[in-house]
């Protein structure tokens, strides 16, 4: 089933959540103890984020520095494989422009369609630590866009060097696009931002899910002005409880965002990054309550470094 028929079916607020692939070389039974732990929310599916490569330097023995292009955590699709066989939850890989040729984006779109998953999030991905913006490599896509192009023509049956294929997939890709209550980092304007948004959807995005934010106010603005836009899929809501005392700024720089003064305050109190988990969760819990009487379709819950504080937060509203 795919994700958006898993929304739609819900009888109540859906539960989902994003995790991180394990660093190469580290094993899975870490990814699945965080799993395990949020099992009993009866999640309707699971995201995993996919890492471009990176450069390092490097010493060799000769004492020569050298520049290595690596990827520190591979197996995105292998995860989403693993996961859905191991535990019969739909699994949905992010496909992302940034450090992928669109010959390497075909290779995983082959790959995942022999292995039965047949959903995706379809994103530009994060810029490198060095670029001011995101830069795109020779023969990447550019922009999220672009990117959905080649599945759908991946999905009417062509390569993307317009080869045809023998078989036309069966069961096409089905996937969502991102969406930012409080405006990407690079788009010129929010009108802008939606506009792009709208495009995103009339090219075949069926949910749209938003980077964290911490301001519901600024979710109800972004849904409204994306219904006045005539998007009319569901927008579901991204959480990401605060754990740590620093988040009070590095998140907002980060992700272009910004903390209820509320919020804000209580944070600039904690003298502890256990007071500050702890005033994550209940905000978060605050957050979501009001979501959900919104009737908001779903909540998806970022993971990292917060499974523990995700575990919580679902126990007092589900």
């Amino acid at each position: 089933m795919r994700v958006i028929d898993l929304i739609n079916s819900s009888k109540s607020t859906a539960f989902s959540f994003e995790l991180l692939p394990p660093l190469k070389g580290a094993g899975v039974d870490k990814l699945y103890q965080n799993i395990d732990s949020l099992l009993e929310f009866n999640p309707k599916y699971i995201n995993i984020t996919t890492h471009h490569s990176e450069f390092i330097q490097r010493t060799l023995h000769s004492g020569e520095v050298v520049k290595q292009n690596i990827r520190k955590r591979p197996g995105t699709v292998a995860i989403a494989a693993a996961i859905q066989n191991k535990y019969g939850i739909t699994a949905i890989p992010h496909i992302i422009c940034a450090g992928f040729s669109k010959a390497e984006t075909e290779y995983a779109l082959v790959d995942l369609q022999i292995l039965g998953i047949h959903d995706l999030l379809v994103l530009q991905g994060d810029k490198g630590k060095m670029e001011p913006n995101f830069i795109p490599e020779n023969e990447s896509n550019k922009h999220a866009i672009e990117l959905q192009g080649q599945i759908n023509q991946y999905n009417k049956g062509y390569f993307e060097d317009g080869t045809e294929m023998a078989n036309k997939p069966s069961v096409p890709f089905s996937y969502g696009v991102a969406g930012y209550p409080e405006k990407h980092g690079e788009a010129v304007s929010m009108d802008s931002d939606i506009h792009y948004l709208k495009e995103k959807v009339k090219a075949g995005a069926n949910y749209v899910v938003t980077q964290m934010f911490f301001d519901n106010s600024k979710y109800f603005e972004f849904v409204a002005r994306c219904r006045a836009e005539g998007i009319t899929v569901p927008i579901i809501p991204g959480i990401k409880p605060i754990v740590f005392m620093n988040q009070l700024t590095v998140i907002p720089k980060i992700f272009s965002l910004t903390l209820p003064e509320p919020f804000a305050t209580e944070l600039a109190k904690c003298k502890t990054d256990e007071e500050a988990k702890q005033m994550g969760i209940e905000w978060s819990i605050l957050q979501c309550k009001e979501l959900m009487e919104a009737g908001v379709p779903s909540l998806h819950f970022y993971t990292l470094m917060a499974t523990d504080s995700v575990a919580k937060v679902a126990k007092e509203i589900y």
